[in-house]
């Protein structure tokens, strides 16, 4: 897996770009400053990394979780998605799925891996549980208010737009692709996996992000 340094801002501009606009025709393709950007290149390790968003949202049980505090000393990747997403978001949580399970078990157990909706209109607590359960029972799932998901969400230079509703009904969520992983050394992004990622892409490089390092 080829990877490159960069400076965080710059490398923002270039996510806020890269979108999916999930459920659509022509919203899906992206634009082509974003391919060219990120061609080839399924991780890149931020030269300044970035902090990790503070957001207090509801679990899939709808009680408080509060990102800072429950995630606080622990690997953790983070992913803004939606449960009817139906190509970038179930393709991405199920390539980590496949790689944390071959991580030990102590590894396995300190990993956080955080999914927050991007469309919190119709991914309920519930609904979001379910979906997860399906995709590893151990994923974490947060939803909440709109706009407090998108100030969060652009912190780290994930784009998220409001959900729209289409002609034939359905809803369609634009949101970045990307998936941050942060060191439980001070719990700071320090490598962004583009939608290219690969289960064994991931599967090479979760032991050294659990242990701090990036790869």
């Amino acid at each position: 897996m080829r990877k490159t340094s960069v400076f965080a801002a710059a490398f923002a501009a270039a996510a806020a770009l890269t979108l999916s606009a999930c459920g659509g025709d022509d919203g899906g393709s992206e634009p082509a400053a974003a391919d060219s950007a990120t061609a080839h290149k399924a991780a890149t390790v931020l030269e300044r990394p970035f902090d990790k968003p503070d957001l207090v949202l509801k679990d899939t049980k709808g009680e408080k979780y509060d990102l800072l505090e429950e995630t606080k000393g622990h690997p953790t990747l983070l992913y803004f998605g939606y449960t009817n997403c139906p190509d970038a978001c179930p393709f991405t949580m199920s390539n980590i799925d496949i790689a944390m399970r071959k991580l030990p078990e102590a590894e396995r157990k300190e990993l956080r891996v955080v999914f927050v909706t991007s469309d919190p209109q119709h991914d309920s607590p519930e609904k979001l549980g379910e979906w997860l359960k399906a995709q590893n029972p151990a994923f974490i799932g947060l939803t909440g208010d709109f706009d407090t998901i998108q100030a969060g969400a652009r912190s780290v230079g994930i784009y998220l737009d409001k959900p729209k509703k289409q002609k034939d009904g359905t809803w369609i969520s634009s949101h970045g692709t990307q998936v941050l992983a942060f060191l439980p050394k001070d719990d700071k992004a320090h490598v962004l996996y583009s939608k290219d990622a690969t289960a064994e892409d991931y599967r090479k490089d979760l032991p050294k992000i659990a242990k701090g390092r990036t790869p």
